[in-house]
């Protein structure tokens, strides 16, 4: 055969040019997702402040309780992604959920130590599908309340099989038993394999962290010594089978009856009385960062919106001072909602809200304090009417929402020198000041 001549070698390099180029443009953002899929690291802990690869990282996130139950059945599936890619391309880093549903419709956990692998493999898919759209999962562990089965179902099972100590939903924190139960149920999912990634929960840098307990509240022992023993004794427990997740307790942020905040700060006298502390609870050794919720319009039934938001700043400040000065922790606010059932409500009024918060983390985070993110309370998808309550927003319905979320992920980005790796995200950005 001839060697080629002239421009003959040329041509085929220039074909193979133009293919890459047609490939990257197709399907750029996919490729970009793949590789931030593979260099995803486990958040850390450094003094105040989140950290991964050795930068600052400022929380700006959503709940979405609802995604394993929608993960098992095929036709609801699909939602998970949705919501997680839209969460993406709003900046999103981090998305709160359950990671427990005990007893009951799509239990997890069937009874003690029994497990249903259909529901295990719906949680799998959520954890897969957040890797895949680079969102970490603050995944919470039980719940206080009743809803997917609580503490409540725990003490059920003790007493009906003739173990239970006491019939009061307290005794999930003093029963030998029910303690027993739930740490069987620890061990099994700290130490679950994915099947889809092969990657065991707790080797999982998508996990941001473990909630122990969503909104505990012990309110049989107002001094919390019943409530603490139990923190004390579970964190030590998790980190013993998994110490490269961060943890936190799942407070909603009151103080106790010893604390010199429980009249200047919280919002009304019962606040004190429900067997938690937010220092106590959150000063454990093994807690690595304080939770705190914001629900005024739940909190108070006689103030008006103005009233609210100077709470609103005031329950803020105060926390982010007690991480800064007494826990020297990160704080995260990792639920918060303005009601659209209180009387005076107005749409505008949410965006007010939002702001407000957004604005005391942003500027918390620009003076290096504790500040570390919010996750408003709740997104979902078209068509979810069932899983709403009066805080939940389907996102792009409501576009003041949509662009403040935007714009808090770009303020928080610009920060810590971070980079938003969805391509909408970063054009939307680039068009802010």
């Amino acid at each position: 055969m001839a060697a080629p001549t002239g421009n003959g070698s040329v041509i085929p390099i220039l074909g193979f040019l133009t293919c890459v180029t047609f490939i990257y443009l197709s399907f750029g953002d996919l490729w970009f997702g793949l590789k931030t899929e593979g260099e995803l690291a486990f958040v850390k802990r450094n003094g105040t402040q989140f950290v991964v690869d050795g930068k600052a990282l400022y929380v700006n996130g959503w709940n979405s309780y609802w995604f394993m139950d929608h993960a098992v059945n095929d036709h609801s599936r699909h939602r998970v992604g949705a919501m997680l890619e839209a969460g993406a391309k709003m900046g999103l880093t981090v998305c709160r959920t359950w990671a427990f549903n005990d007893g009951g419709y799509n239990a997890l956990q069937i009874s003690p130590g029994r497990f249903d692998e259909r529901v295990f493999k719906a949680l799998d898919h959520v954890i897969a599908e957040a890797k895949t759209h680079g969102v970490r999962l603050l995944l919470s562990l039980v719940n206080n309340l009743q809803a997917y089965g609580g503490k409540t179902q725990y003490v059920n099972w003790a007493w009906q099989e003739g173990v239970g100590l006491s019939s009061s939903n307290d005794s999930f924190f003093f029963d030998p038993s029910i303690r027993r139960y739930f740490k069987n149920y620890l061990t099994v999912l700290l130490t679950r394999k994915n099947s889809l990634t092969g990657i065991e929960y707790r080797n999982d840098p998508t996990i941001f962290a473990w909630e122990l307990i969503n909104e505990p509240r012990c309110m049989s022992d107002v001094s919390g010594d019943t409530l603490q023993d139990w923190i004390n004794e579970m964190t030590a427990f998790i980190k013993s089978i998994d110490n490269k997740h961060l943890l936190t307790v799942g407070l909603e942020g009151f103080y106790g009856p010893n604390s010199p905040k429980k009249l200047t700060v919280n919002p009304e006298r019962w606040a004190s009385e429900l067997g938690s502390d937010f220092v106590r609870n959150s000063d454990s050794p093994n807690i690595d960062f304080a939770s705190v919720h914001i629900y005024p319009d739940h909190w108070f039934h006689d103030q008006g919106f103005e009233e609210k938001l100077k709470f609103v700043v005031k329950w803020m400040l105060s926390h982010i001072e007690d991480g800064d000065k007494e826990l020297k922790k990160p704080v995260l606010f990792t639920e918060f909602g303005l009601s659209n059932l209180n009387k005076d409500y107005d749409p505008s009024q949410r965006d007010r809200f939002y702001r407000t918060i957004f604005d005391v983390i942003y500027k918390s985070a620009k003076r290096k304090r504790s500040g570390a993110g919010t996750l408003v309370w709740q997104f979902l998808i078209e068509g979810m009417e069932g899983f709403n309550d009066d805080f939940g927003i389907v996102p792009w319905e409501q576009d003041s929402i949509q662009r403040l979320m935007i714009e808090q992920s770009c303020r928080l980005s610009r920060i810590t020198g971070r980079h938003l790796l969805d391509k909408k995200s970063i054009e939307m950005c680039s068009h802010r000041p």
